[in-house]
C-alpha cells in the first residue's frame, strides 16, 4: 500500500531542505545552499524566512538578479522586512542603480537605526562612485542581526561581517 504524502511530511521536509540550506550557506557550500534552498522554496513558496534564505545564497554565488528577485519575494510576504530591504538595496547597488539602492537601504536603516551595515551601504550609495557599484566586498548582505523565521522558529545565523576572501553572507 502506497502511503500518501500529508501536509505535515512536505512541511517536515521544507523544514530539513531549510536548515540544510542554511548550514551550507553558513559552511561557504553556496552552490549546494542554493539547491537545498530552491527545494524549500518549492515546498514553502508563502514562507519569507526560506525566500530571504534563497536571496542570500543567491546573493553570494554572484546571481544578483535572482537575489533581488528573492529579496522582493520575501518584501512582498513582510514588507517590514530591514533585511530583505537592505539585501534588495545591495542589490541594486551592483546593478548600478544608486536612487532605487538608497530607498531599500534608507528603509532598512529607519527600521535598525543601530546596524552598522545598513548605515554604511547607504553612506556607499550616497557617495557614489565605483565603489558603491563595483567589486568591493564591503557592500554586501552579512545577516548579523538576529531575527525570526516563520517557517523554522529558527534566527537568522550570525555571520562575519566583512571578510576579503567570504562571499557575502
Amino acid at each position: 500500500m502506497e502511503l500518501e504524502r500529508t501536509g505535515l511530511d512536505a512541511d517536515h521536509d521544507a523544514y530539513v531542505a531549510y536548515q540544510e540550506g542554511t548550514r551550507l550557506l553558513t559552511d561557504g557550500n553556496v552552490h549546494a545552499a542554493v539547491i537545498a534552498l530552491e527545494r524549500a522554496r518549492l515546498l514553502e513558496p508563502a514562507k519569507g524566512s526560506v525566500r530571504e534564505a534563497l536571496a542570500r545564497a543567491y546573493y553570494r554565488s554572484a546571481r544578483f538578479a535572482d537575489a533581488e528577485h528573492e529579496f522582493r519575494a520575501a518584501l512582498d510576504l513582510e514588507p517590514v522586512n530591514d533585511y530583505a530591504h537592505y539585501g534588495v538595496g545591495l542589490c541594486r547597488l551592483r546593478a548600478g542603480d544608486r536612487t532605487g539602492a538608497r530607498a531599500h537601504l534608507r528603509l532598512a536603516t529607519v527600521m535598525r537605526p543601530d546596524n552598522p551595515d545598513y548605515q554604511s551601504a547607504l553612506a556607499q550609495a550616497d557617495e557614489g562612485g565605483s565603489e558603491a557599484t563595483g567589486g568591493e566586498r564591503s557592500a554586501e548582505p552579512t545577516n548579523s542581526d538576529e531575527g525570526d523565521s516563520e517557517a523554522t522558529g529558527v534566527g537568522r545565523s550570525a555571520e562575519p561581517t566583512k571578510s576579503d576572501d567570504d562571499p557575502p553572507a
